[in-house]
Parts: structure tokens; sequence; C-alpha cells
């Protein structure tokens, strides 16, 4: 899944079709006959061990959409899922993907050989990479293939999974569906989106030690002890390459009413929203607005404020913490007056400003030094 991309999109239209399914039961034991519902979801090619672990994180509208007899879209929410739901909604989700993997000869029976991987069938060494970052060992160096360093690990540490509420595991597959956020929380709304599209390691986290290896710490202390990774630094540039996806591959989608060609998505997207309450009836008023959860949770809602375009430098104070339209010398406030692409303009404004309007031209190329030492840093970095 973290080579073929196809395969990895196959394997969520099986879980998403089993995931709003279960949504439709549920709708349809309350009396909804045509509930529909959706859910957005981000494919994570990383854990927080930088162990490259594709897996789903799903928000899942927390009930259905369904038509009223005079024809207004109405919400109906539904109760969070019971333990034994998750359990067998899991069980559903483990058979049909195990099923789809069968049919692709990717998951033979027991008493067949090991299938052939498809990665080493073409690029033997991006194949190896994955193969060290799935199994969390070294891939480059004179220790290839022994595992990852780890800073504080007690061997003889009892290994225990614990198994929170609302999560079941099977066979490798595991279903979370304990993460609830209130449907007017829109802050905690952020904080999950974010934490789902976080990147694969904070810059804090990272360490250089006096050796020349980094020290990678793990957000919390892992069952057997461990606290840290070490790795020579192209081991963890190689790590971090293979959380790379292949080119044209898109790790954010929309499932069920919330997918770009669904018919009731502008009414979904809208509903709720300041302005149309005049025109609804009593029934869909006394709905709640929908809410999100992550894996089956009952969280917030996505049209509950208006939506407003956001310029590019607010959403990157927001991503980064820098205010690009103060200026660095007075601290004043800039504005954005136009965006000017004619090279001759630039030219003109540059020539004006007295600031140089003609590129530097480039050094030719040379190998690097054989003795970083001995060259100056200023070049060599």
């Amino acid at each position: 899944m973290a080579w073929d991309h196809d395969l990895c999109r196959a394997v969520l239209r099986v879980y998403v079709r089993a995931l709003l399914g279960f949504q439709r039961r549920r709708a349809k034991r309350a009396g909804i006959a045509d509930g529909r519902s959706g859910a957005v979801t981000i494919i994570q090619r990383f854990g927080s061990g930088l162990r490259l672990n594709v897996h789903f994180h799903t928000d899942v509208l927390d009930g259905v959409f369904y038509r009223q007899p005079a024809g207004e879209l109405a919400f109906f929410p539904l109760p969070p899922p019971t333990q034994v739901e998750v359990a067998r909604l899991l069980a559903t989700i483990h058979k049909r993907v195990v099923r789809l993997l069968r049919r692709r000869g990717l998951c033979p029976e027991p008493s067949a050989g090991a299938s052939d991987d498809p990665p080493s069938n073409g690029e033997p060494g991006l194949a190896g990479l994955l193969q060290a970052a799935v199994f969390n060992l070294r891939s480059t160096g004179a220790h290839a293939g022994a595992p990852v360093l780890q800073i504080g690990r007690d061997p003889k540490a009892p290994w225990v999974t614990s198994r929170g509420q609302l999560q079941a595991h099977l066979d490798g597959f595991d279903l979370h569906a304990g993460v609830a956020i209130a449907a007017d929380d829109r802050e905690g709304l952020e904080r999950l989106c974010r934490y789902e599209l976080r990147p694969a390691v904070a810059q804090e986290r990272l360490t250089l030690r006096d050796d020349g290896r980094v020290l990678v710490e793990l957000p919390r202390p892992w069952h057997d002890g461990t606290t840290a990774l070490l790795f020579e630094p192209l081991e963890l540039l190689a790590r971090l390459a293979s959380f790379i996806p292949r080119p044209r591959t898109n790790l954010l989608l929309y499932h069920g009413v919330l997918a770009p060609n669904a018919k009731w998505r502008p009414e979904v997207v809208a509903y709720g929203r300041p302005g149309k309450a005049e025109t609804e009836p009593a029934v869909a008023r006394a709905a709640p607005p929908p809410a999100l959860h992550d894996h089956l949770s009952d969280t917030p809602t996505l049209a509950s404020s208006p939506r407003r375009r956001q310029q590019w430098a607010e959403l990157m104070t927001r991503a980064f913490g820098v205010d690009v339209l103060t200026c660095p010398r007075c601290g004043g406030r800039m504005k954005l007056i136009a965006t000017i692409t004619d090279p001759a303009v630039i030219r003109a404004i540059l020539d004006h400003l007295r600031l140089p309007s003609v590129p530097p031209r480039p050094h030719p190329a040379r190998p690097p030094p054989s003795d970083p030492a001995a060259c100056p840093d200023e070049l060599w970095h």
C-alpha cells in the first residue's frame, strides 16, 4: 500500500463503504430509509516512531442526511457506536480487505508460499527503503538490516498492548472510535485536523549529537521504555524519503455526501448556516447541526460558521506562526497592491529602486570537495 497508491485507494474504498454502510443501517433501524452520510479521510504514511505505517484518519458525519417529504434536506443525528458495534465493523472491514488482497494475489493462503513483492519488480533500491521503514530497520551503512537504536529500552519489559474504549484489534487491523468533539467546538475540530495533517516529526524532537548522529525523541514512551531513536544522518534522510508518496498521489479524500461530485454536496455544505433557518421547516430546525467524528465518534460540524476565503498570508500565519505582512524594518503592516509578472515592468521597478535587475551568472558545476575540513565553511554550507 505504501508503494501502490491504486491498491491503497482500493483498500480505502472497501473501508469507507463498510463505514458509510454501517451508518446507513443504523439510520434505517431508527426509521430513516434513505439516509446518507459522508466522511473526509487523510491518508497518513508514518507513525510517531518514524515507521512507515500507512493508515487512515477518517472524520465521519455523526449521522445521516435525508430528504423530507417537502423536499428539504434534514440531518438525523446518530448515537455513538457501542463497543460491540465497533468490533463487528472491524470484523467486516478485515474480511473484505483480506478478500481484496487475495483477489490481487497479495495475501496468499497460509499453506501457499510467499507472494511476490510488487515494489521489488522495478525499483529494488526504493523497495528496500520502504521495507526497512515498515519494520523499523536501518537501511543504509554498515549496519543495514539491523534494528534502529532505541534509547531507554528495557529488553525485559513485558509487551502489553493497551486497548482503550471503542477500540478493536483483529489480526493487525485496528479500528479506533474514541475521539469525540462537540458540534460547536470549532477549536477542537481545528486541533483534530492539525493532528491528522501534521508532518512526520516536529523540529523540537530532533537533536544533533556531538558524534554527528541524530536523536529523535518520541512524543510518549513506548511500552518497553523506549524514549528516543538514534539515527545516522543518512539513515534519517532515507527514513523520511520513504514517507514521501508517489507522484500525483492525493492524500486527502472526500466520501459520501461530501464527495466532490455528490448531488447533495452543495446543500450539505450550506446546511445549518445563518440565513437558511427561515426557509426550513420546524423539523429541520429542531435537528442539531451535523457533527464530524474521528473513526466513528461524535465530532464537530463543518457548516456552523460562515465560509470566508482566507488569504495566503493568514494561512501561513496559522501554519507556521510567521506573519509575512509585518515589515521587518518598522514593524508596520504591509498591504498587497498587485502581483506583477511582466519581466519588463519588474526590471523597470528594480532599476528605479537601484536594485540589481540582471540575474547573477551561476558558477560552473563542480564536484564536492574530497575533504570537507579543508574547505571554508561558507563554501561547504
